[in-house]
């Protein structure tokens, strides 16, 4: 399973805003690298230079990339499938991305980010529909239903989460959760509005279309 496996702040410094890859209890540690360097990591730039349409294209793919934690040839795929369906493929594309096991994780509140919910997924702790799923990008639909395991439930890391959901109430509205059962639903399928990461998609059609 290709990952990204270096810093995470490296990457949210280099797109300029915070794309939620890393604990809210422990971001708080690098803040200042986040306000305070406001330029990419490595050499502090002589002058700004120009932003070319390719590279302000190329900074909204890898914005979405490092944010759902997909790499480019996974990525492109994703793209090539929302081309072909029916509707906006800018939104098809984050459609999908959303949809994603890891993600769902990730919005209902078990995992405090999205690659914390993957190692969830990849260490077979989530149940979907019943069935033990392993796959981080499994695409969920609308009526299923996702259950941490019954071994996984006592988990410090599963019982920290959900008092933090609790308390910032963060589940997303395309979701329903029962804590005490340790379990959600998809209620609905996520739409533009639910996607809270501040993106051009069109931006990214342009780019995969030339």
């Amino acid at each position: 399973m290709a990952r990204y496996r270096g810093p995470v702040v490296k990457l949210m410094r280099r797109e300029g805003l915070n794309l939620f890859l890393k604990n809210s209890h422990t971001l708080h540690k690098e803040k200042s690298s986040l306000e305070k360097r406001k330029y990419p990591p490595g050499l502090p730039p002589k002058k700004k230079g120009k932003i070319t349409e390719y590279g302000a294209q190329l900074r909204e793919k890898q914005k979405v990339k490092r944010a759902y934690g997909v790499l480019e040839k996974q990525f492109r795929r994703y793209f090539e499938e929302a081309a072909h369906t029916p509707g906006i493929p800018g939104e098809n594309l984050l459609q999908f991305l959303e949809r994603r096991l890891d993600n769902v994780l990730y919005r209902m509140g078990f995992a405090v980010t999205r690659r914390q919910a993957r190692n969830f997924v990849a260490h077979r702790h989530i149940l979907v529909n019943g069935h033990r799923v392993d796959i981080c990008s499994y695409r969920v639909n609308v009526g299923d239903k996702i259950e941490i395991r019954e071994k996984f439930q006592k988990s410090p890391f599963i019982e920290e989460n959900i008092k933090l959901a609790q308390a910032i109430n963060r589940t997303a509205s395309w979701v329903s959760v029962d804590y005490i059962k340790f379990s959600g639903e998809v209620t609905s399928l996520p739409t533009r509005e639910h996607i809270d990461i501040p993106v051009k998609e069109q931006v990214i059609v342009e780019l995969y279309s030339k």
